[in-house]
């Protein structure tokens, strides 16, 4: 299966083949707590994660005291899966699995790289794919190495469309606030609220209000009549001398109705 992560980090799958008699999982989606964080990040630097069997008996690896560092086998294949993976293999009736990640590009931001002396683009892990057997199955080192590297064109096919996809948005947004500022300057302000794009085909909201003339125009979810020119009352007041206030949180920027708006 190929698996994909969401903005708020929940799982759906959107491709999958199976064997004859299997459950599908095409289109379910799973929360966030399937695959903790700590997993996530190994993913992103291994790559590839190979369980031979889930209900192999573990071994307990002891570190000898003289050892100056902390043993970790967090880059070795022979390390044991964890708990609430396995229980997640045993929901899925699984033994063996082959996980690649589809590690891509998080937008334009570089950070440095122990491993190079050129700044690298940071990564986000895109996704998975997903290889199950419903029995013990060892997958050899050069087999795993081809895998290893079909995810990786796969990632970059991926990574091409997300920034496709992203100039397309880019586009679109400076086209539209291109329009909406035309309006403006055309003093014809009531468009950016009754023509088509309007203010929120801008900005992703839930409502939007334009407070012109003493009269209020409304898009979708928004405060009372009375609210709003409580709030355009108090941004007179104490925000006059600026060219406006740009903030995420009325109670952070101190208006003191704030706790009433989301009642």
């Amino acid at each position: 299966m190929a698996y994909k992560f969401h903005d708020d980090d929940h799982g759906e799958v959107v491709s999958e083949i199976t064997k004859p008699g299997l459950e599908p999982y095409l289109g379910l989606h799973y929360p966030s707590t399937d695959i903790p964080q700590a997993s996530r990040f190994l993913f992103m630097k291994n790559k590839v994660r190979m369980i031979v069997d889930c209900c192999a008996k573990q071994v307990k690896v002891l570190q000898d005291e003289k050892l100056p560092l902390d043993l970790t086998l967090c880059g070795s294949t022979l390390r044991a899966p964890h708990s609430c993976h396995l229980q997640y293999m045993k929901n899925m009736e699984s033994i063996a699995s082959l996980v690649m990640a589809v590690v891509v590009n998080e937008g334009d931001d570089e950070v440095a790289s122990p491993d190079s002396v050129q700044p690298q683009k940071r990564k986000r892990l895109w996704g998975l794919v997903v290889c199950h057997n419903t029995s013990p199955r060892f997958v050899p080192f050069p087999l795993r190495y081809a895998c290893e590297f079909l995810a990786q064109v796969f990632a970059i096919h991926v990574n091409k469309e997300i920034e496709l996809e992203d100039q397309m948005v880019e586009k679109n947004i400076l086209r539209t606030q291109t329009l909406l500022c035309d309006m403006l300057l055309r003093d014809a302000p009531l468009g950016i609220v009754s023509q088509s794009p309007n203010i929120m085909d801008l900005v992703k909201c839930d409502g939007a209000a334009l407070l012109y003339k003493s009269k209020i125009w409304r898009l979708g979810i928004t405060p009372s009549d009375f609210q709003l020119h409580d709030i355009a009352s108090w941004l007179a007041e104490y925000h006059m001398d600026s060219t406006g206030l740009s903030t995420d949180s009325l109670y952070d920027a101190g208006f003191p109705g704030a706790l009433l708006l989301v009642m």
